[in-house]
């Protein structure tokens, strides 16, 4: 797997799937689980939909 999530993306995506997975847990809510494809993709650095579309957000790509 190729890097294809830069640093920005990969800190909005962890932060957004924080959120996302606390608020399904304080509301006791499945939707939570939600939260774990942007955590997992931003902790991975890699993300399969960028690779389908060959798009990049990764500076140090060359």
């Amino acid at each position: 797997m190729k890097c294809n999530v830069g640093k920005i993306d990969r800190l909005m995506r962890i932060v957004v799937g924080l959120v996302i997975a606390i608020l399904g847990v304080w509301f006791d809510s499945w939707w939570g689980l939600v939260g774990l494809v942007p955590m997992t993709t931003g902790l991975f650095r890699w993300c399969p939909l960028y690779s389908l579309l060959k798009f990049s957000t990764d500076k140090e790509e060359k």
